[in-house]
């Protein structure tokens, strides 16, 4: 069967979307040697040690069965507690909280509970790669608003309300932002809050790396005037905590949205694994000193990796959040796709092309700097040793 063909098995919405295009590199990379992988987004520390310990006590004291749909309350008492001491907007634990499995499942029963077929959901890009798939498969229609290097990947009201019709139903946000590491700072938001409310749209706000800002404080967008009935705030353990594999994510929405994101969770997921939550508990109860010195960690290194991308040709602008550079490349003449093909055949560094982001990210490349120094000082030995070919 080609790929132009139609397996009448499978649904047609299903073989509409492509596959992720980072697995393609990440599989292409791990059967090669001598490889420097700045493709995973995920840290390179391993999750403290007090948060695993919780985690085995938990399952010696035999905590192992089935924990509330929403996730045992003493997590989402920690939760809420956490987003009124960091961020300055309450949450009730009984209903406005959710524990997910991941940030990832959270963003597809959002979309899930509030699309309808047809829909419109705003997709500012470059995105995650999961947004606008999610959106399609459940029924709604993505609609990419791009932002550029210009602006240092950010977007702006006007440049969204261009995008609305009256099928739109939310927007989808990520500020710290996957791949750029752009941030937004309170006024900027403020703007694009006047507009949700102006032409009644949902927020759902991917806030996975709040707590890696290296020049502004993190502005929750739910704290904004008016905005807490209106946003679904998506976040989780997996990058400030270096609990990737744990698949921990959660959800702080208002009650009727909330409600109806459960029962999809509910049915789909039952719950989020009871060890995980106990582990999850423990990091917010104590972890924040482990936190505050990974973000350390990453500021250094994104101070050298965007001075060093300049130093070696290649326009970088300096990202105020998460833990990845993106540089352009497009003064090489080949595709984001090419160069990172090529890069990985010559060089032997894995990144990731840019165009997988959306159309936006084209003639870009995502490095990671959740790696060691050594690695990043050497990679950047090859990608230099590489551009002067062109």
């Amino acid at each position: 069967m080609t790929t132009k063909q139609v397996n009448k098995r499978l649904s047609k919405k299903v073989q509409s979307i492509q596959p992720s295009g980072i697995r393609r590199f990440f599989d292409l990379a791990s059967s090669m040697d001598n490889i420097i992988s700045l493709g995973v987004g995920e840290p390179d520390f391993v999750t403290p040690w007090n948060v695993r310990e919780a985690s085995i006590s938990s399952m010696e004291r035999g905590f192992t069965a089935y924990s509330a749909n929403a996730g045992i309350i003493e997590l989402r008492e920690a939760i809420s507690n956490y987003m009124t001491s960091r961020f300055s907007v309450d949450y009730d634990p009984e209903s406005e909280i959710l524990v997910t499995v991941g940030a990832s499942e959270a963003i597809d029963v959002g979309m899930r509970a509030i699309v309808d077929e047809g829909d419109e959901v705003i997709v500012v890009e470059p995105s995650f790669v999961s947004y606008a798939p999610l959106v399609s498969m459940a029924g709604g229609v993505p609609v990419a608003v791009g932002t550029n290097i210009d602006t240092d990947f950010k977007v702006t009201a006007a440049q969204i309300e261009a995008a609305i019709t009256d099928r739109t139903k939310a927007m989808m946000l990520c500020f710290p932002n996957n791949p750029t590491g752009s941030t937004m700072n309170q006024e900027e938001l403020k703007e694009i809050a006047e507009l949700a409310e102006r032409h009644d749209l949902l927020v759902f706000s991917d806030e996975i790396y709040a707590e890696l800002t290296y020049d502004e404080e993190h502005v929750a967008f739910s704290s904004l005037e008016g905005m807490k009935e209106r946003t679904v705030i998506i976040s989780g353990f997996s990058k400030a905590f270096a609990m990737t594999g744990w698949r921990l994510g959660f959800v702080c929405a208002p009650k009727d949205l909330l409600s109806a994101m459960l029962k999809i969770h509910q049915y789909s997921l039952m719950c989020a694994p009871t060890m995980a939550q106990y582990g999850a508990l423990e990091a917010l109860k104590t972890g924040m000193d482990d936190v505050y010195r990974m973000k350390q960690s990453y500021k250094q290194r994104r101070n050298y990796f965007v001075k060093s991308f300049s130093e070696i040709g290649l326009e970088c602008h300096t990202p105020g959040g998460a833990f990845y550079a993106f540089p352009s490349i497009e003064k090489t003449g080949l595709t984001s796709e090419q160069f990172a093909e090529k890069l990985l055949l010559e060089e032997r560094v894995a990144v990731v092309p840019g165009h997988v982001f959306g159309e936006g990210g084209e003639g870009h490349i995502r490095c990671s700097y959740a790696t060691s120094m050594e690695n990043l000082e050497l990679s950047v030995e090859r990608i230099g040793r590489f551009l002067k070919q062109f």
